[in-house]
């Protein structure tokens, strides 16, 4: 890791702050401040910059990590995910309504701490900045990379994960969610399948059932037939 990724703690248990903070830094991570309520993030993230936030779902205070979460949706837009313990299920619901990048039940573990941030940060494009034209921007760190569309072949959605398959067996995993995405997409992607997206410059063959893209096979479901079978045409 080049440059530490800035991580901002939001949990009221000092004891369960004090042990994520070990395991973040021993695992490279900078922890830029532990903090126990809704007022001291805000204030922190209005003048402070992150990379990453975890956030207590449930705080002590009237104003949760949901809160947070919704602060951080309209002004920063960083990658966040919830801890959580035994939250109810209307929790959990309203919580998932807020797009968190991933959630970790406590007690928590190195191993599964590593590979959500790892996935939070590979995925976390800008809601504002994702299709421009002939190029997406993805989340690389602390860069964005370009992507030509053109060099997509198929996208598979994974809930709010994209995973863009490019030419050359390239592979890059983008936050958002397909129906978002394709709206945005040229004339040459067709969706046909509810988890997949085609580029149809890059069909090989095809056949009633399934359509193979860059040697991939990929199901045709039946809700998506008859808008294939048009282009084909």
């Amino acid at each position: 890791m080049n440059k530490k990724i800035k991580i901002l703690i939001v949990e009221d248990n000092v004891i369960i702050a004090d042990d994520l903070k070990f395991t973040l830094e021993n695992l490279g991570y900078e922890v830029v401040a532990c903090l126990i309520s809704y007022e001291e993030a805000i204030s922190f993230l209005e003048e402070n910059s992150i990379d990453l936030a975890f956030l207590d779902i449930s705080l002590s205070t009237k104003k949760t990590g949901i809160d947070i979460a919704n602060y951080i949706n309209e002004q920063t837009k960083v990658p966040f995910i919830y801890l959580t313990s035994n939250s109810d299920d209307a929790t959990i619901r309203l919580a998932s309504k807020t797009n968190p990048n991933a959630y970790l039940v406590k007690p928590f573990d190195s191993n599964n701490l590593k590979a959500a941030i790892e996935i939070a940060i590979n995925n976390h494009v800008s809601l504002d900045l994702n299709l421009v034209e002939e190029f997406v921007f993805v989340k690389k760190n602390e860069f964005h990379q370009k992507i030509l569309i053109n060099d997509i072949a198929y996208i598979k959605s994974d809930n709010v994960y994209l995973e863009l398959h490019c030419k050359e067996n390239i592979k890059h995993l983008l936050r958002s969610t397909l129906k978002s995405f394709i709206e945005k997409l040229p004339e040459s992607f067709l969706q046909c399948h509810k988890s997949y997206v085609i580029n149809l410059n890059y069909v090989s063959a095809f056949s009633t059932k399934s359509v193979i893209v860059n040697d991939k096979k990929i199901p045709i479901s039946s809700q998506f037939k008859g808008a294939f079978k048009n282009f084909i045409k």
